[in-house]
């Protein structure tokens, strides 16, 4: 068995073209151009790429991006004014700010400081509640990006048993909260593993759906996975100059069902993710109740 790809790119691509249209008919409606505030401290290379592809992704979506880039040694209250500056400036619908930050800035007070109906991250601790209730206001980029590649390449997740590799607040965490609710691409029976779990390819090896994103280049080997299984690798990893994720993607591949590659996989529907949310904060700011 060959694992067919999962092309998270061309699925990004059909989003972002959907989104288009949403956007265009919602400027002519209101007049309202949706904006995204991007915040990026310091000049850490791997976060400038991150933010300057999301801000080409803004710009062929016609959705509006500012990027305000400060020192690396900015004050954690001199990023905190911005962001009060952000939060009331009536023209700015969302506000992403790029981690990781400098060690001098707590970045869970910079988090907490965003407006919550401009937390196009879903970060703060008012979305994170809104998502365990299953009334969310916005829903997380990466892990609603996962949830989009499994809907739309038709793989079934109602009953079947999710695996997640890693508990970050970014993944782990959000991507179980995400797939146990009732609702179409979720009902799912969700187990995370992390560093201290026992026997974890007794674990893996039982997932119909496997998610790594343990931040471990080639963690996941053959000998982990199901045959049959889906594997979703969100790692992102840099070795000898080549991107790799967490998954040991050529024999995986031999033997899953489907499969996404690094790159073009799960990052590009993260972006996608973005762009859905800062429109529908745009959406909630303006008062358009039309969707």
């Amino acid at each position: 068995m060959t694992a067919s790809i999962i092309d998270g790119k061309a699925i990004a691509l059909a989003i972002r073209e959907e989104l288009g249209l949403e956007v265009s008919d919602f400027q002519e409606r209101t007049g309202v151009t949706p904006h995204l505030a991007a915040i990026l401290v310091g000049d850490d290379p791997a976060s400038a790429i991150y933010v300057r592809n999301k801000q080409r992704a803004c710009e062929k979506a016609a959705i509006q991006s500012t990027m305000h880039r400060l020192e690396a040694d900015t004050t954690q209250q001199q990023l905190l004014g911005l962001v009060e500056q952000l939060n009331t400036d009536p023209l700015v619908h969302g506000i992403l700010c790029q981690l990781p930050l400098p060690d001098q800035i707590q970045e869970q007070a910079i988090l907490d400081a965003i407006a919550p109906a401009k937390d196009v991250d879903a970060f703060h601790p008012e979305s994170v509640g809104l998502i365990v209730q299953g009334r969310p206001r916005f829903l997380p980029c990466t892990p609603h990006g996962i949830q989009q590649l499994l809907l739309r390449s038709g793989i079934e997740t109602s009953g079947a048993h999710v695996v997640i590799l890693g508990r970050s607040e970014i993944v782990g965490k959000p991507m179980a909260l995400l797939m146990v609710q009732k609702q179409e691409g979720a009902n799912a029976t969700v187990t995370i593993c992390h560093s201290r779990t026992r026997d974890l390819a007794a674990i893996t090896t039982s997932a119909d759906i496997l998610i790594a994103a343990i931040g471990r280049p080639g963690f996941v080997t053959a000998g982990m996975v199901k045959p049959g299984a889906v594997v979703i690798d969100v790692g992102i990893n840099r070795v000898d100059d080549r991107l790799v994720g967490d998954v040991d993607f050529e024999p995986v591949s031999e033997i899953a069902a489907a499969i996404t590659p690094v790159p073009g996989g799960v990052g590009p529907m993260t972006i996608a993710m973005l762009l859905k949310n800062t429109l529908a904060a745009a959406r909630e700011l303006s008062g358009d109740l039309s969707n």
